[in-house]
């Protein structure tokens, strides 16, 4: 019985047979397909057009698409067509199959040395290639929204959390020895539940690495995790380190000049309303780890963002100071018809639609930490609610009082 309700879901996408759902986010989901042909697997990243534009990023999903066009590397997930519809866009990519590396860790412990050196071999390959065809990974997403979900923003480099411009492969460089540090040790190197105590031990760079680490490894994380950008380890020194080079053989690009077909209706928005596209000057959307950690045999994505980060906790920083955040909040938030309630220092932003937790109603808890003398964090964490009006939330309030930093990415 199970069989036939499942036989009955599956659908088709001109030649490929669309099953299980993969993954679902805010505005995409991913399912497992089959080409009918070759009998090949892939993992199809479907798209709402409507809500694209909703969220006004139809130009990050293009360039999104377009830097996958260029990468075409073992350690990096690979785009094999986009197909559409009038309402959706279909992405075919390469399906990895093997589970996170976070779970991994969480249930069975570390890794030896021998198994982490491994796979961070293949995380800096394929974050090498990646800087190599100017695809960084940042913090910031486009909407200026500091996402934090599985273990993130402990992966972030100091440089990039004090608001100042910042080299995307130094800040990289980072993150992979936090990575590299919980492969190996198997926690993570800077935690605290208060935001504001684990932004001061990261800006410190003060790592307490155990005693029975071998020294090569634990000269290197050091090197990486050493906060001050002008003096951490580059990817040339890591890949001439002794410890790195043990047993290391280079993964090569990909020679073959796959012709990736894109239908043109992908990119057409006739029929799909919205109020208005955004600024196309706006810095890509892509991130060198979403991609090398749906690679194979190395899935890296439990310890990064994920779009299900805007149904929890956002976070954004401002210059604004913490009375003045409280009382703008509550000006921006009354003016949308939200109502606002005070208690110690923080708002409980609410909107009910005829009754308590009703279809349309919203209710978001909005806090202010303080992280340097001119750096504060705003932290809005939604107790229930409809998705798409706390995404406008979220936006309108880092619009206005939000901070841009300067983004060192590639547009393509």
């Amino acid at each position: 019985m199970v069989g036939e309700v499942e036989k009955k879901r599956v659908m088709r996408l001109g030649k490929y047979e669309l099953g299980r759902t993969l993954g679902e986010g805010n505005f995409a989901k991913v399912k497992y397909a089959i080409h009918l042909d070759s009998g090949h697997e892939f993992a199809v990243k479907i798209l709402n057009k409507k809500k694209i534009l909703d969220l006004k990023i139809s130009n990050q999903i293009k360039r999104e698409i377009g830097t996958l066009k260029l990468l075409k590397h073992p350690n990096v997930v690979r785009l094999h067509e986009v197909l559409a519809s009038k309402t959706k866009i279909y992405m075919v990519l390469e399906y990895v199959n093997g589970g996170e590396l976070f779970d991994r860790i969480a249930s069975k412990g570390r890794l030896t040395e021998a198994e982490g050196r491994r796979l961070f071999q293949q995380l800096i390959d394929g974050v090498s290639y990646c800087h190599d065809k100017g695809v960084f990974h940042r913090d910031l997403k486009d909407d200026g929204l500091l996402h934090t979900t599985c273990g993130s923003p402990n992966y972030v480099a100091p440089e990039v959390l004090a608001n100042r411009g910042y080299d995307g492969a130094m800040s990289d460089l980072w993150s992979c020895g936090v990575i590299l540090y919980v492969i190996l040790i198997g926690y993570l190197p800077f935690d605290d539940r208060n935001l504001a105590v684990l932004y001061q031990k990261i800006f410190k760079g003060d790592v307490q690495i155990p005693k029975w680490l071998s020294p090569s490894a634990k000269n290197l994380i050091k090197k990486m995790l050493d906060p001050n950008p002008q003096t951490r380890i580059s990817m040339a020194e890591i890949k001439a380190n002794d410890w790195f080079n043990r047993d290391y053989v280079p993964a090569n690009p990909y020679d073959e000049e796959e012709d990736i077909f894109i239908d043109a209706e992908a990119f057409s928005m006739q029929g799909v309303t919205a109020d208005k596209e955004e600024d196309p000057g706006l810095p890509t959307l892509i991130n060198a780890f979403q991609l090398i950690g749906m690679s194979s045999c190395l899935d890296l994505s439990g310890f990064f963002e994920k779009e299900e980060a805007s149904e929890r906790k956002i976070m954004f920083t401002s210059n604004y100071s913490s009375k003045d955040l409280l009382e703008k909040i509550e000006d921006i938030v009354t003016e949308m018809g939200f109502l606002v309630q005070k208690r110690k220092g923080k708002l409980k932003v609410m909107q009910e639609n005829k009754g308590h937790k009703r279809p349309g109603s919203l209710s978001v808890a909005a806090e202010v930490f303080k992280i340097s003398k001119s750096l504060y964090v705003v932290e809005l964490r939604k107790a229930y609610g409809d998705p798409m009006s706390y995404r406008q939330l979220c936006s309108k309030l880092s619009n206005e009082l939000g901070v841009r930093q300067e983004i060192l990415a590639t547009q393509v």
